[in-house]
């Protein structure tokens, strides 16, 4: 595990297995660079380099206050130039919010070659979740009610049945999921403040390539669809052994090689 210094100062933890160009991975809710490492292993497997993220305030990466999707960009960024190839840039996957974090970086300006959006949450004005929803999940957090805040957030910001929220927290991973409280605050305010879009995220000048799998979640077979007619060069692909917003490794390594080794 490395790390890269973020413009505010914030330690970003990495880590990197195979060799070749660099693909960095961004998690989505709950996410860690632990749990990017079989597609990360997946790439090295075909000739890439597979760099996994510990997004701010996850794993071994800091977090310094205020949050704002810019700090998080300029995550990114900070990677991106620790592991970039030897003109500073890398193709970035990004997977759920770590998809709509990647493609908001790109709007921002950083040097990203090629972008892969697994099933990005978008909702375009539909099924929003509530304003202050960041605000009291906040508030939990502070209030020393981590799990509450994580059940809130699965409930209210992903949408999971009641039914499946009480499986997972009665399950033994619920407690790997209780020390990540405050980055669901952080999600909740990312995909908030570009629910739908900006224009700069529409108007990115790299390759990008949408994923979902099949079946997925209704909504995310709408958000995918719109941004592939928001976004004029994209590509939409259905990777089959993607199921209920997973990302099958071997079905999207194959994806991403056939459009890295093009030319």
């Amino acid at each position: 595990m490395q790390h890269a210094t973020s413009a505010d100062g914030t330690p970003i933890a990495f880590h990197q297995v195979g060799e070749g160009p660099p693909v960095v991975i961004v998690g989505g809710a709950f996410s860690t660079a632990e749990a990017g490492g079989p597609l990360a292993a997946a790439l090295a497997e075909a000739g890439f380099q597979g760099v996994t993220i510990d997004r701010r305030a996850r794993g071994d990466s800091g977090d310094t206050a205020p949050y704002a999707p810019e700090r998080e960009a300029d995550d990114l960024a900070a990677v991106i130039a620790a592991v970039g190839d030897e003109v500073g840039e890398a193709s970035v996957l990004g997977h759920s919010s770590g998809a709509v974090l990647a493609l908001f970086a790109a709007g921002q300006g950083v040097p990203i070659t090629q972008l892969f959006l697994s099933e990005p949450p978008f909702h375009f004005g539909e099924d929003e979740p509530a304003d202050d929803l960041p605000e009291r999940l906040q508030a939990l957090v502070d209030d020393g009610k981590p799990e509450e805040a994580v059940t809130t957030f699965q409930l209210e910001g992903v949408g999971l049945p009641e039914a499946m929220v009480e499986q997972i927290k009665a399950s033994p991973m619920f407690a790997s999921l209780v020390p990540l409280a405050q980055s669901v605050v952080y999600d909740a305010l990312l995909t908030a403040a570009v629910s739908t879009p900006t224009d700069a995220m529409a108007r990115v000048s790299q390759p990008v390539t949408i994923f979902r799998g099949e079946p997925t979640f209704p909504m995310l077979v709408r958000a995918a669809d719109l941004l592939a007619e928001s976004i004029p060069q994209a590509e939409l692909v259905i990777v089959p052994e993607s199921h209920d917003h997973s990302v099958d490794p071997a079905g999207t390594v194959r994806e991403i090689s056939k459009r890295l080794r093009k030319g």
